[in-house]
């Protein structure tokens, strides 16, 4: 069996972190995918990211908790739980901690499109509706 460098057992936990954060993802599942023990996991983590693995995660969540505030209408509280985060109090101070302002002000300093757009709503609605033909659209006759 070929040496395989720890580092990319950890890439592996950094991987499930990126692509799973709006689960109920904990350190001990990450830490799972690397194949180490939790304090050997965080030790390693830390030394190679720079940054513990709760860190990492939460740092994930918030960066999506911020799109999604600067580019929809959801509430915040709705928000709050699809990055995966379970309290909209520690959501909210974790938010102002890292970017100055309370997700609520972060919203208002990013206004909706429409305020911006010099396309008329009924050309939008028609060009953002899917291209692709769906179930049975795709011959003429309709046979499938």
């Amino acid at each position: 069996m070929a040496f395989v460098p720890a580092a990319r057992h950890l890439l592996r936990a950094k991987d499930l972190a990126d692509a799973r954060y709006f689960e109920p993802l904990e350190v001990d599942d990450m830490a799972r995918a690397a194949g180490l023990s939790r304090a050997h996991f965080s030790r390693e983590f830390r030394r190679a990211f720079g940054e513990s693995p709760h860190a990492y995660l939460l740092t994930r969540r918030l960066e999506r908790a911020a799109a999604l505030l600067r580019v929809t209408d959801r509430s915040v509280a709705g928000i709050c739980l699809s990055v995966g985060l379970q309290g909209i109090g520690s959501f909210t101070t974790s938010f102002t901690r890292t970017y100055g302002m309370s997700p609520t002000a972060y919203r208002a300093k990013f206004p909706p499109a429409g305020t911006h757009a010099l396309v008329p709503a009924c050309i939008v609605h028609a060009h953002g509706r899917p291209q692709h033909r769906t179930f049975r659209e795709d011959s003429a006759d309709g046979a499938g």
